[in-house]
C-alpha cells in the first residue's frame, strides 16, 4: 500500500546548484544537510540506512518502490543509522514480510532521519552521475519550505572532503563480538561448521557494518572491537594473531592518527583492511586517495581479482580510491589485486613483503552478491600460516589461489 500525496506533509530537496525538487515529507520532521549520493541495490535498503559509511551524506536510492518489507532488528548493520535524510520514489506504508517488526517510517521517526519520497529520482540521479556529487539540504518541516533559503544553505555546508567522520561514528570503549550469522530457516542447506581453533582478532572500528564481524566469527576469530585510535601498545596488550581494519565513512586522509597506527601494526601482524580500511591501509604505505565523481555505491559492481581473472559481483559504498600510480611511487612492494571494471579504479592490494591485503568492496554483502566471501577464508588461512611460523605475504597468499585454480584451468584447455 502506497501513501496518498494528499494526506504527506511537504518536503523540499535543494541542491547547492539550485536545483529543487519537491515531495512529501517521512519519517522525521527535520532540515539536514548532507552530500547527496545515489545506490542502485535493488534490495536491503535496512541494511544501507543502518551503515555508517553513509555519516554525513542523504541517500537516493535508484530501486522505485521502497518500504515493502519493513525493518526488523536482525537486519541491522549497526546501533543506529547514521546517514543524514533518505531519498526515495515511492514509500510503502504498510510493509508484508513476516520478518518485518516495524514499518520503515516508524524506524526512521524513531531515529530522527527525514525523508522525501515522490519526486523524479532518476532525474535527480542523473544530475548527480553527470555532475557530481554534490551538498543539499532536505526540509521536511513544513515551516522551511522557501526554495532560495534552502538553496543557500546547501551551497553553504561544509563538504566532504577534509573531515573527519571517523570520529563521530567509531565506538568509545573497546568489546568483544560474539555473534554469528542469522541462523536462517528450517530446511535451508546448512552452514559449514566453524573452524575448532579460534584466532584473536582485533577489528579497528571505523563504522564498522555488523556483518563484518558476523563473518569473522564464522570464519573462527575471536573478535575483539576497539576505537579508532587505539595505541599500538594497547593492541598488542591484547595478544592478537591479525587486526582488522574496518570500513568506514567520509574522507580517508582526513581521519585523524590512525595512519601511523596502522603504519606499525603492518610491521607486526597480518591484516586485512576492507573500503575505508582499505583507503587507510593503502595510506599508511604511502599511497594517495583521490575524490570520485560519484562514487561506487550498490550491490552491482563488477570488480576483478587480477590473480584468478575472476569477475564478482561487488557491493560496494564509496567516494573515494586509493590512487594507482601512488602506489606504484610509493617505495613499499605493493600490488593491485582487484580492479573495478567500470572505471579502472583500485579494488584491492597486497604486499609482497608483509602478510598484509585489502579490498575496496564489501565482501560481506550486507545487502548484496555472495561472489567476494571467499577473502574471508583467505585471510584466516594468511592468519594460520603466519601463527605457524611460515612465510606468507599479502601477495603470496593471493597467487597461492591462482595456482589452485591452474590445473582446473589446464584441464579445461586440454
Amino acid at each position: 500500500m502506497t501513501f496518498s500525496l494528499r494526506t504527506r506533509r511537504p518536503a523540499t530537496l535543494a541542491l547547492a546548484d539550485g536545483t529543487v525538487y519537491r515531495g512529501t515529507g517521512f519519517g522525521a520532521e527535520a532540515v539536514a544537510t548532507g552530500e547527496v549520493c545515489f545506490n542502485t541495490s535493488m534490495t536491503g535498503y535496512q541494511e544501507i540506512l543502518s551503515d555508517p559509511s553513509y555519516a554525513g551524506q542523504i541517500v537516493t536510492l535508484t530501486y522505485p518502490q521502497i518500504g515493502n518489507v519493513g525493518t526488523n532488528p536482525q537486519d541491522d548493520e549497526s546501533a543506529q543509522p547514521r546517514l543524514s535524510a533518505f531519498v526515495i520514489k515511492e514509500l510503502f506504508e504498510q510493509p508484508s514480510n513476516w520478518r518485518s517488526r516495524e514499518p520503515l517510517e516508524t524506524f526512521l521517526t524513531r531515529w530522527r532521519v527525514p525523508g522525501i519520497a515522490g519526486i523524479d529520482t532518476r532525474a535527480l540521479v542523473r544530475r548527480i552521475r553527470d555532475g557530481g556529487v554534490q551538498n543539499g539540504v532536505l526540509s521536511t518541516d513544513p515551516a522551511r519550505q522557501e526554495a532560495e533559503e534552502l538553496v543557500r544553505v546547501a551551497a553553504a555546508a561544509p563538504p566532504l572532503d577534509g573531515r573527519d567522520l571517523v570520529a563521530s561514528v567509531t565506538t568509545s570503549a573497546p568489546y568483544s563480538w560474539t555473534e554469528g550469522l542469522w541462523a536462517g530457516i528450517e530446511g535451508q542447506v546448512p552452514r559449514r561448521e566453524r573452524p575448532v581453533s579460534s584466532l584473536r582478532l582485533v577489528a579497528y572500528d571505523f563504522g564498522v557494518k555488523w556483518n563484518i564481524l558476523r563473518l569473522l566469527v564464522e570464519h573462527g576469530f575471536d573478535v575483539t572491537v576497539v576505537p579508532a585510535t587505539t595505541p599500538v601498545a594497547e593492541t598488542l596488550r591484547l595478544s592478537p594473531d591479525a587486526v582488522f581494519l574496518s570500513n568506514g565513512p567520509g574522507d580517508p586522509a582526513a581521519v585523524q592518527g590512525v595512519q601511523p597506527i596502522v603504519r606499525e601494526l603492518a610491521e607486526r601482524l597480518p591484516i586485512f583492511g576492507i573500503c575505508l580500511g582499505h583507503q587507510i591501509l593503502g595510506l599508511a604505505l604511502g599511497g594517495q586517495t583521490r575524490k570520485l565523481k560519484f562514487g561506487h555505491r550498490g550491490g552491482n559492481q563488477p570488480g576483478q581479482d587480477l590473480a584468478t581473472r575472476k569477475v564478482a559481483i561487488c557491493a560496494e559504498n564509496h567516494g573515494y580510491a586509493v590512487d594507482a600510480d601512488s602506489l606504484r611511487t610509493a617505495g613499499e612492494p605493493v600490488e593491485i589485486t582487484h580492479v573495478n571494471l567500470n572505471d579502472g579504479t583500485v579494488e584491492g592490494l597486497a604486499h609482497a613483503r608483509r602478510p598484509l591485503f585489502s579490498v575496496q568492496y564489501h565482501p560481506e554483502a550486507s545487502p548484496g552478491p555472495h561472489d567476494a566471501s571467499y577473502l574471508f577464508g583467505r585471510f584466516r588461512d594468511m592468519v594460520v600460516r603466519h601463527k605457524r611460523g611460515e612465510t606468507i605475504t599479502g601477495v603470496s597468499i593471493t597467487r597461492r589461489d591462482e595456482a589452485l585454480l591452474a590445473p582446473a584451468s589446464a584441464a579445461r584447455g586440454s
